[in-house]
């Protein structure tokens, strides 16, 4: 079935939406801007969603959606630490590699509205009922890793993957890398992250 021309004039709003606020921020996008992606008018843009602020509502919660489903799934997941984790760094890799602006964009949304951040993801509240936090309660008491909350893997694993790709551009200009090399770097790189915290919660002494 073949989508209607309103349809097909609402998505392709949607999605230079989702294209300028990845790259423009909310407070550095206009609308024009939004019409002008999308090549339509003005008017056209704001028939179908009134206005800026409620498109980009409407693409926040789908980059957020985006950003953390795929996060929590993984984490409930019945399998191993050591599998969780390389499925935790793996799926974060992978989604900034496919969508790279989109962890600055999270993060200047953080900054810029913290409030509806946190309404949106409901972050604490689902690592609270996650698996996985009583799975490194229960590994922790039985002596198998170190004692840690969630909270801080889920960090040690965001900040050193995220920043890779924030900082892509600065390593390539510092180490006059070609796209190949960044690519292989950030692999290596993934490499080690996951031995890193592995290393950190298994190879320990216990006192």
């Amino acid at each position: 079935m073949r989508c209607s021309p309103s349809k097909n004039t609402e998505e392709r709003i949607r999605e230079a939406a989702r294209q300028v606020f990845l790259e423009k921020g909310f407070d550095g996008t206009t609308s024009r801007d939004i019409a002008e992606a999308a090549g339509i008018n003005i008017a056209l843009t704001n028939y179908y969603f009134r206005s800026k602020e409620k498109l980009f509502i409407s693409i926040f919660d789908e980059l957020i959606q985006l950003f953390f489903e795929g996060m929590f799934c993984i984490l409930n997941k019945p399998i191993g630490l050591r599998e969780k984790i390389t499925e935790l760094v793996e799926h974060d890799f992978q989604l900034m590699k496919s969508n790279p602006s989109l962890c600055i964009f999270v993060m200047n949304e953080i900054h810029r509205n913290p409030e509806r951040m946190a309404n949106a993801v409901e972050a604490r509240k689902q690592f609270q009922q996650s698996v996985f936090d009583e799975q490194l309660r229960r590994e922790a008491a039985l002596g198998h890793i170190r004692s840690i909350e969630a909270m801080h893997l889920m960090v040690m694993i965001v900040s050193n993957i995220q920043f890779l790709f924030i900082s892509k551009a600065m390593h390539i200009r510092i180490w006059h890398m070609s796209e190949e090399a960044f690519d292989a770097f950030a692999n290596r790189h993934k490499g080690i992250v996951i031995d890193m915290i592995t290393n950190y919660l298994f190879a320990f002494e216990s006192v």
